[in-house]
């Protein structure tokens, strides 16, 4: 009787984190649809990335790259001839990007935390994937300067349609580095495949100015994505308490952090910074408070969801939740929670090239998770 009582107490907070059977229809506003973990046993999943060839590459932030077949079969040896990588409080291995040929040239992108002089600080290296190795690894971007701590990597990676890489990256946690000029912290940056900078990078000319700086006074952007109508670069980042944003980045434009947000400090609840605007910074298009925690960014255009289109799909962490933005040109129209509490921290959300929706959830037996769509009974 003991064991059947425990078992009974047990149940209930299973069923609160159990990923819904595949015959459970989730009713949303335009779509029903089912969640359906299609891997699991990742421990931490960050990010994932789609091969033409079927097979995935999913990061694990201890440090591990792994690749999933195309039947989602996870093999059990991970990539190897990966860089150096220290893996401390929220750093370790991050996003994974594929170049814009990978067909050709096979090369992938990894963004991930090392270790240098004074500290740690996000990195960014490419080798060609061959098998199970990366061989020819390169480091083509190096955050200066580092410093202790490890908190606010950013880390996302982005490629616009001429071929030139964004690298979104945190303030350390040290939020007076954001609006510091000579400082790669609080910025995003953009940079040729190779590392090279753009010569029309906004700030090249400028003297005291870091010439790979595409924007500044960014906290921690850990969700972007290229918009398929426009080609700008869409990005959301995380508040203080309260006050998480979603921007469009554009050369030289100054985000405001931390002088102005819509946030305030963790436990004392004081304010930051000068209030909500000032001239010559930005205005978020959407912000949340409080804080769902916001992180992975993907821009539905696929033909499984077809009222879907076009809409932001934004993974909450403290939120726990999928959330869905709709846009009027850059006016936000509507906002839908979805798969509260169901799945647990949602990192990464990415569109696949088969049409389905796919998040990632931030827990050490992580798991993927594919929505598809059903017909509501």
């Amino acid at each position: 009787m003991p064991l059947l009582r425990s078992l009974f107490l047990l149940l209930p907070a299973l069923a609160a984190t159990a990923i819904p059977a595949a015959e459970s229809v989730i009713r949303s506003q335009e779509h029903a649809f089912r969640a359906v973990a299609v891997a699991r046993g990742l421990e931490f999943p960050w990010s994932l990335a789609f091969l033409p060839d079927g097979r995935r590459l999913v990061t694990e932030r201890p440090g591990r790259l792994r690749l999933l077949d195309s039947d989602w079969t996870l093999d059990p040896k991970p990539v190897q001839g990966l860089p150096e990588i220290a893996a401390s409080g929220q750093g370790g291995l991050l996003d994974v990007a594929l170049h814009p040929r990978f067909a050709e040239n096979g090369l992938i992108y990894l963004s991930y935390t090392a270790r240098g002089a004074g500290g740690i600080g996000t990195e960014v290296a490419r080798g060609r994937l061959v098998d199970h190795r990366l061989e020819n690894v390169q480091v083509i971007f190096r955050q200066q300067p580092k410093s202790n701590g490890g908190r606010h990597f950013g880390s996302r990676l982005v490629f616009d349609r001429n071929g030139l890489l964004y690298i979104t990256l945190g303030d350390r946690g040290e939020q007076e580095r954001a609006q510091k000029t000579d400082d790669l912290a609080g910025k995003i940056v953009r940079l040729h495949d190779d590392g090279r900078i753009p010569k029309d990078n906004p700030f090249v000319k400028q003297p005291g100015v870091r010439p790979e700086i595409f924007s500044l006074g960014n906290r921690n952007v850990q969700g972007a994505a290229l918009h398929p109508a426009t080609g700008e670069l869409w990005t959301h980042e995380h508040g203080p308490q309260g006050g998480d944003e979603v921007n469009i980045i554009r050369a030289g434009r100054n985000y405001g952090w931390p002088v102005i947000t819509y946030g305030v400090e963790y436990v004392i609840g004081t304010k930051i910074g000068e209030g909500t605007h000032k001239p010559g910074m930005e205005q978020p298009l959407h912000i949340w408070v409080p804080s769902i925690a916001p992180s992975g960014l993907a821009i539905y255009q696929g033909d499984r969801f077809p009222r879907w289109r076009g809409d932001l799909f934004v993974g909450a962490l403290r939120g726990q939740e999928l959330v869905r933005l709709r846009f009027d040109g850059e006016r936000q129209v509507k906002e839908e929670r979805l798969l509260n509490g169901t799945l647990g921290r949602i990192r990464d959300v990415r569109a696949g090239p088969d049409g389905y929706l796919y998040v990632l959830t931030d827990a050490g037996d992580g798991e993927i998770v594919r929505l598809e769509p059903a017909t509501a009974p």
